[in-house]
């Protein structure tokens, strides 16, 4: 399988760049550093091309801040990258990621070997407590197809299929890059999860995530939780909906 791996990475967070090369010397793949986007020099006319609310159901309850938006795009670059290269597959690792060099070695190769060019296989940063079809294993190391995936764009190796799927449907977007990917019965790619755990976010060692928000009262704070309950319960119900609706893709 030919496959690279891309650290997509802010240009004005220097103090995340002595991670940027921890990662580039320690990822055992080519790497190549992607430019992210800046949220704070997007320009509006891009966020109004690119950012759609209310584009999908379950709708998604909240309006995304632009750091959200530059996110998306971001992924969206490496994506691009892993279709102009030609690549079978890429490994996308954001760079306030840690890997355990030992299990993720396992858990990369299994993936490698096993991930075909239309999936896109999670590295989790914890255990989410995902469940669902085992496709691959080797010792400790396994691949499953989770009937909910799980949260987070940490690190994840993208199919050059999956990857043309992704971007043909995320032209336009209302919502995080991570809650889109878990709507699999839309963009067509197959998730998986590979475990165990073999990486860790250190964001707040290099000085916090670039995705801040600001400081809301409570009552807010509560009303957000709520709508983020109903809608992830919304989300759970239509993956499994679809799920029996066309059992080949998640057994």
């Amino acid at each position: 399988m030919k496959a690279e791996a891309f650290i997509v990475h802010l240009a004005r967070a220097h103090g995340r760049a002595r991670q940027v090369e921890r990662l580039r010397q320690s990822l055992p793949l080519p790497v190549t550093v992607i430019e992210a986007v800046d949220g704070q020099t997007l320009p509006e006319e891009t966020v109004a091309k690119v950012y759609k609310p209310r584009l999908h159901r379950p709708r998604y309850p909240f309006p995304l801040r632009i750091s959200e938006v530059a996110c998306f795009l971001s992924h969206r670059r490496a994506w691009q990258a892993i279709v102009d290269r030609k690549l079978d597959a890429g490994l996308v690792v954001e760079d306030d990621v840690e890997i355990d060099p030992a299990r993720f070695a396992d858990v990369l190769n299994l993936a490698l070997a096993h991930a075909g060019r239309g999936d896109l296989v999670r590295f989790p940063k914890n255990d989410q407590g995902e469940t669902g079809h085992e496709a691959a294993r080797v010792q400790k190391a396994g691949l499953i197809v989770p009937r909910h995936p799980g949260l987070g764009m940490q690190a994840q190796l993208v199919g050059h299929d999956a990857a043309e799927a992704l971007l043909a449907f995320t032209r336009e977007f209302d919502r995080p890059v991570d809650t889109l990917v878990q709507m699999n019965w839309l963009h067509g790619a197959r998730v998986l999860t590979a475990k165990p755990v073999s990486i860790r976010e250190v964001a707040a060692d290099l000085g916090g995530t670039t995705v801040q928000g600001k400081a809301k009262p409570l009552t807010e704070i509560l009303g957000r939780e709520v709508r983020r309950a109903r809608y992830r319960l919304a989300v759970r119900a239509y993956n499994a909906f679809n799920a029996r609706v066309k059992p080949g893709r998640h057994a």
